[in-house]
């Protein structure tokens, strides 16, 4: 079973907004068992919607589009839908009444514009859009189907969730897609490949392996297209188990997970707190965590000490060791995440300071140098880390690679304590 996306929108191809709906849409329908063929932008021309539709069709059983759906003249997607499958737009009451009533809550007029949301093709099914004024549409055509959904993205999500995703699993016979990740880090990419190169060579053939490298880890993940679910799921489980027995120090999660995740829930586990201070990543460290729900129960504090007189004043980095080392340096980040530790009494502090670019390198110091400190219970640690030259990528990177540190320190510092219970008590 294949599908194909297509989002339509001007605004997409002048990269004026990102086009988070096909990510999202291809999320639903992989675990339904449904495989996405080809994924396509195009602009707000009913030529070209018509002609990529029909090349959709001839090679996918189901389309799936969004955008044009608003009620402005730029808005095109239905007036064309309805030309395409020979039909005449019609009022349905039910949307009708849903957007009067909704705009009426806002205290918009219901005009004339506003009224042809309500106009749909005789043909469709109407799909109703509890959160927005723009509805969902399901057309029929030999056996195959096209969607039409609101290009805002909550609608969207509303939409597969509610009413697209169960109508197409009752209109078709899918099979699954199965797919298994595992998270590795402390490897990179080629030396990972290269320490499980027995393993991959002896999976079986309807198993697919690919590499998935960030920042800081590297997901391998497995995946078997169109088949019996339960089984390939336990073989999939096997062939996990025995790269354990392989890497099982470098193994620190699976499927989806973020490093900021796995470190959110050691910490809230363990009931542990944490702090930052950051320079070069600007608050992206603490933004990782604060956007995670229920990082209030181990997250302290956050400082974005940028300037030099911020570390010493706030972070208490000593003025003498910034002007003789550098603020780049592995002395000022050791200071910085100590400082922040004792300022707000946390447990674990993490701290970044380097040359984000595209400025202020040296030969010495390039830009994309970041020093990274991770301040704990029993000691602080720092690395330098080479983060590259864009300077988007270097705050990322950068950020990825503290979280990653802090989460390998908090790992072995669990392990220790263990230890060390354990021999306490054989003592």
């Amino acid at each position: 079973m294949q599908a194909t996306i297509l989002t339509i929108g001007d605004e997409i191809l002048i990269g004026q907004i990102v086009d988070t709906n096909s990510v999202s849409i291809a999320k639903y329908l992989n675990a339904a068992g449904v495989v996405v063929h080809e994924k396509c932008s195009i602009g707000d021309d009913r030529r070209q919607i018509i002609e990529t539709l029909e090349r959709s069709l001839a090679q996918s059983d189901i389309v799936i589009l969004t955008g044009g759906l608003g009620p402005t003249k730029d808005d095109i997607t239905k007036k064309t839908l309805a030309e395409m499958f020979h039909s005449r737009l019609v009022v349905d009451p039910t949307v009708e009444e849903h957007v009067r009533r909704m705009l009426e809550a806002r205290g918009i007029d219901f005009n004339e514009l506003n009224r042809g949301q309500a106009l749909v093709p005789e043909c469709c099914t109407v799909l109703f859009n509890a959160h927005g004024t723009a509805p969902g549409m399901w057309f029929e055509r030999g056996g195959k189907v096209v969607v039409s959904l609101p290009g805002v993205p909550f609608e969207m999500e509303h939409l597969m969730q509610d009413e697209v995703m169960p109508r197409l699993k009752a209109h078709f016979s899918l099979r699954q897609i199965v797919h298994r990740t595992l998270i590795t880090a402390g490897l990179a990419e080629s030396m990972l490949a290269k320490r499980i190169e027995k393993w991959e060579e002896a999976l079986p053939p309807y198993l697919k392996l690919a590499y998935l490298p960030n920042p800081g880890a590297v997901r391998l993940r497995l995946s078997a297209y169109e088949v019996e679910g339960k089984t390939v799921a336990r073989e999939i489980e096997r062939q996990f188990d025995e790269l354990r027995k392989i890497i099982p120090e470098y193994i620190v999660g699976y499927e989806t997970e973020t490093m900021q995740e796995l470190v959110h829930h050691t910490l809230t586990r363990r009931g542990l707190t944490l702090a930052t201070a950051e320079s070069c990543t600007g608050g992206a460290i603490a933004s990782r965590f604060t956007a995670m729900p229920g990082a209030s129960a181990y997250f302290l504090c956050g400082v974005v000490s940028y300037s030099n007189r911020a570390k010493s004043e706030v972070l208490g980095v000593p003025a003498e060791e910034i002007e003789r080392y550098g603020a780049v340096s592995e002395q000022v980040a050791r200071h910085m995440a100590e400082g922040v530790r004792r300022l707000a009494h946390a447990d674990y502090a993490v701290a970044t300071t380097g040359i984000a670019g595209p400025t202020g390198g040296s030969a010495q110091k390039p830009v994309g140098t970041v020093w990274m400190a991770v301040a704990t219970p029993r000691g602080t640690y720092a690395v330098v880390k080479q983060c590259g030259t864009d300077r988007g990528q270097i705050i990322d990177r950068a950020s990825a690679f503290a979280i990653g540190m802090l989460h390998e320190l908090l790992d072995k510092e669990e392990q220790t304590a263990q230890t060390e219970a354990q021999a306490e008590k054989q003592a």
